[in-house]
């Protein structure tokens, strides 16, 4: 449907397309924000560095685990090495705040819109930081649900009150082994409702989203809707991204904006009506924010 050619080097200046972006969120509609992992890296919640170390300079030294990432892949011997590794990354990245404020700000920008939140990041800091549950859809699971690791049956658990215990009773880097989840249906193993395969769970609660989502989108599918792309990367560009360029392109009142660290992008065909950023999430977020 679109070229392969990227939009265009634009003639706006950056405090132009900051103009553009800032009149865009004041005159719509609706807005339908799209969010990848840059947004919660902006937000100070990064998988690697000082962070990692503060919080798994034990497991880099013991293990060689070099960021969070690789480490929800190391190949743990028992699980009671494996559940200390995540109840510590739960913890630090679905029950803690994110340390700056960028979902706060954002929140701030659509408050009294009527909008909502389609989401690839799995950290609930959307939640957390106050957004209407209602009007957000995470497509990739949620840190902070559990299940069979079969699966045997399409449920999920909270796990918030059992990984707070994981973290404060484990010790040299294992939990005690009655701390460790167990399927209450089949006994199997429990494992992180996270997409990562054929065996990812898609519960009552993700379809109810899903279904809320499309309802959204059926009634502003005309009138001035702001597709608002935030650290959205390339890795399933057909979630968000796609998508985005795809109902932009069928609603003439619709803009599309994109912002990212360093690709901010739309095809040729929706350029006149695309606001491309590139530059650090929460910089941005502060300067549209500025009354002045």
């Amino acid at each position: 449907m679109f070229s392969r050619i990227s939009t265009p080097k634009s003639t706006e200046t950056y405090w132009e397309k900051l103009d553009r972006l800032k009149s865009a969120l004041a005159d719509a509609d609706a807005v339908v924000i799209g969010a990848g992992a840059g947004l919660s890296a902006s937000a100070g919640l990064t998988y690697s560095g000082e962070r990692f170390e503060k919080h798994f300079g034990d497991f880099s030294q013991t293990y060689g685990i070099r960021d969070m990432y690789s480490g929800g892949f190391y190949p743990f011997q028992t699980l009671e090495e494996y559940w200390a590794w995540w109840s510590r990354h739960i913890l630090v990245n679905r029950y803690e705040r994110a340390p700056k404020p960028v979902y706060d700000q954002l929140l701030d920008l659509v408050r009294g819109k009527d909008y909502f939140v389609l989401t690839t990041n799995v950290d609930h800091q959307f939640q957390l930081a106050g957004f209407d549950k209602q009007r957000l859809f995470y497509t990739q699971g949620d840190y902070g649900l559990w299940q069979c690791s079969r699966p045997c049956h399409q449920g999920t658990y909270d796990n918030e009150d059992i990984v707070r215990r994981m973290v404060t009773e484990q010790r040299d880097m294992k939990v005690p082994s009655e701390l460790i989840p167990h399927c209450p249906k089949c006994g199997r193993p429990m494992t992180m409702n996270l997409r990562c395969d054929d065996t990812f769970v898609q519960d009552e609660g993700w379809d109810q989203a899903a279904s809320r989502y499309r309802d959204f989108l059926r009634r502003h599918q005309h009138g001035r809707v702001l597709y608002l792309e935030l650290g959205v990367g390339i890795n399933t560009p057909v979630i968000i991204k796609y998508p985005f360029w795809e109902y932009a392109h069928e609603n003439p009142e619709a803009l599309y904006a994109c912002l990212n660290l360093e690709s901010a992008y739309a095809p040729a065909e929706i350029n006149s009506r695309s606001i491309c950023i590139n530059g650090d999430i929460e910089t941005i977020l502060n300067s549209i924010s500025d009354p002045s």
